[in-house]
């Protein structure tokens, strides 16, 4: 299988190392036919991605790095071209993975015209994971994390955190990632108004495309801020 690279996909690596120093005992390992993400003490990030070569041959090389730092559950992503979601798989197995869910890869190019939003604070990424779940309230926001293009988010309103997410700018682009509303807060605009500022934030750094991974249900918020999709990422996972 020659290899796949989706738009966004450097950007995606960059941050996964920014992210590890970030976690205890986390690492990311390279390699021609899988870059494997491990982080023993934050099991969403568990992630591998196929490079090149068959995807049983990228898990045989992923699997022993799991299995030697204690990780039990992690997933490995195929990238694909296909743009849309309800087309067939690629492949039929990888091995003893099982098939578990398809994100789509969607890319944005960036403009002077993005509209800041005066609700939107900086914070700790251990924050923004959180306040996509549940609110926080202003006072525990932690602070800013001092790594170079990471940056933390979320949208206050009644002095709660009720939405949030992080990105990473690497070159000229500015990947999103981990974008969430409080359940009880959504369809209201929040995450709309919390990513066109983070798209905002990273124009004025420099950035000049976004790129990010997309549900069905995300699909139409992005698409309202001149998202389209570029591919998607078949995940499967260990167990």
């Amino acid at each position: 299988m020659s290899p796949t690279v989706l738009p966004g996909q450097e950007t995606l690596l960059a941050c996964w190392s920014a992210l590890a120093q970030l976690s205890s005992g986390a690492s990311i390992h390279h390699d021609p036919l899988v870059t494997a993400a491990v982080f023993p003490s934050w099991a969403p990030l568990n992630n591998a991605i196929v490079l090149g070569g068959s995807g049983l041959a990228a898990a045989d090389r992923a699997a022993p790095l799991y299995c030697k730092s204690g990780v039990d559950v992690w997933a490995l992503w195929l990238p694909s071209r296909i743009t849309d979601l309800e087309a067939p798989d690629q492949i039929g197995e990888i091995g003893a993975l099982k098939r578990d869910t398809t994100t789509l890869v969607m890319r944005a190019s960036l403009s002077a015209g993005l509209r800041h939003d005066e609700r939107v604070v900086r914070t700790s990424i251990a924050t923004a994971t959180r306040a996509g779940d549940e609110p926080v309230p202003v006072e525990d926001l932690g602070e800013p994390d001092r790594l170079p293009c990471l940056r933390a988010w979320a949208l206050v309103r009644d002095e709660q955190a009720v939405a949030a997410a992080w990105s990473f700018v690497h070159r000229s682009d500015c990947g999103i990632y981990a974008v969430g509303t409080v359940p009880a807060m959504r369809r209201r605009g929040f995450a709309r108004a919390l990513v066109e500022h983070v798209l905002a934030d990273a124009w004025r750094a420099g950035a000049r495309t976004a790129s990010l991974q997309s549900t069905l249900m995300g699909r139409p918020l992005y698409e309202s801020l001149g998202f389209e999709p570029v591919g998607r990422y078949e995940e499967w996972i260990s167990r």
